[in-house]
């Protein structure tokens, strides 16, 4: 099947990302006008024809997270009543993600309720990538293909940290032990643990290493940095445990409210990022921050959903 009968969208939240795809695919981003009133509701007009085409709208869950998820609502539904043949919603970073499971009475789990939005809109399918967690697949009645970061980040380690023979993977708490013991067996390294207590929510207050580090670069693996607390307090209890080195690879960049400050002062060599969520403005004021693309591993699987491919080799290999 050729690329002709495939249309790729883009909303406001990472238009960046979505050329990036659309060149390594071989087309061009298709027409679209997404603004707002002045009364705040948002607008969308698909500026071409989708009848009986497969689409795909990118659009992360960053930055203005409501506006850019009701944007991605009303672009879906908009190709839905325009009779699209089939309606993919790439969706790099999640929304609501967080927000997976009943922790305390009275709690809502938002993802479920994302999940019912994408669905009702119109949506027949999604690409996502690093979900928070996995279960959040099953929260949706049309297939979800989440996407890993490991290839890229194992590439990254391979070829950009220096003398990584000597490191040790390192999982920051305890829920991402499984992430980082999977790059720790790939690589052929140990892993390490951090236990971490905590008083109130975001806020870390103690933290005991369960490994030796001594003398070793210490790979801190994690799927968000948010506010960097936690890697702040985790690099520094890595070097207080005799860490040559400590670096930090992250799926979903958040970087919210004091996070390059934080950055900056930590004891971090380099914080790795994906561009799943936009963030060359934080670079020009961090010079620790680095970037792994994820646009080969997404037009990849979006040529293989379109020509009907198995997706599951992108679950172990990074696309040039």
């Amino acid at each position: 099947m050729s690329t002709n009968s495939i249309k790729i969208f883009a909303g406001n939240s990472h238009l960046g990302l979505a050329q990036l795809v659309a060149s390594k695919i071989g087309v061009d981003l298709s027409k679209v006008v997404v603004l707002k009133y002045s009364n705040q509701e948002t607008s969308v007009t698909i500026g071409e024809s989708v009848r009986d085409e497969d689409v795909f709208i990118i659009q992360s869950g960053c930055g203005e997270i409501n506006d850019n998820l009701m944007e991605l609502l009303i672009m879906i539904n908009a190709c839905k009543t325009a009779s699209a043949r089939r309606i993919t919603a790439v969706i790099p970073c999640f929304p609501y993600a967080r927000q997976d499971k009943k922790d305390k009475s009275r709690a809502p789990i938002t993802a479920k309720l994302v999940a019912n939005m994408l669905t009702v809109s119109g949506a027949n399918h999604v690409i996502t990538v690093d979900l928070h967690a996995s279960q959040i697949q099953g929260f949706f009645n049309v297939p979800v293909d989440n996407l890993y970061c490991e290839p890229s980040m194992l590439k990254y380690i391979k070829t950009e940290i220096p003398d990584w023979k000597n490191a040790m993977i390192v999982s920051p708490d305890a829920g991402g032990a499984k992430r980082a013991t999977s790059i720790a067996d790939r690589l052929n390294l140990d892993f390490a643990l951090i236990h971490k207590e905590r008083k109130v929510a975001n806020e870390v207050s103690r933290m005991v290493l369960v490994g030796d580090v001594n003398g070793k670069i210490a790979i801190l693996v994690d799927d968000m940095a948010d506010t960097c607390g936690t890697l702040k307090k985790a690099a520094e209890t890595l070097k207080d445990n005799g860490a040559v080195k400590v670096y930090a690879i992250v799926a979903h960049g958040i970087l919210s409210g004091k996070a390059i400050d934080v950055i900056n002062e930590s004891f971090l060599e380099k914080l790795v990022v994906t561009n799943t969520i936009p963030h060359e403005d934080k670079k020009s004021v961090c010079p620790k921050l680095d970037t792994i693309d994820v646009s080969p591993t997404l037009a990849e699987a979006i040529r293989r959903t379109h020509n009907g491919e198995s997706v599951s080799f992108l679950f172990s290999h990074a696309p040039e």
